[in-house]
């Protein structure tokens, strides 16, 4: 692993497959939300962004559309 940042409350690690590591400062690893909100706050992992919304009254529309065909 090769050291990416070191503070006074935690040292930032990048492991060999290109993840990161969370190291306290009593030696413990950090994990969870934890690491993930050091690591956004560091700028090495940005926030997904939503996707957008699909309308999914659509096929409710067309499946009634065809019953509506299939009946006449």
């Amino acid at each position: 692993m090769k050291e990416v940042k070191s503070t006074a409350e935690y040292t930032i690690f990048q492991r060999n497959d290109e993840r990161y590591a969370v190291r306290g400062k009593k030696r413990q690893w950090i994990n969870g939300e934890a690491k993930i909100a050091i690591l956004e706050a560091e700028g090495l992992r940005k926030k997904p962004e939503p996707k957008p919304a699909e309308p999914e009254e659509a096929p409710a529309e067309e499946a009634a559309a065809e019953g509506e065909k299939g009946a006449e």
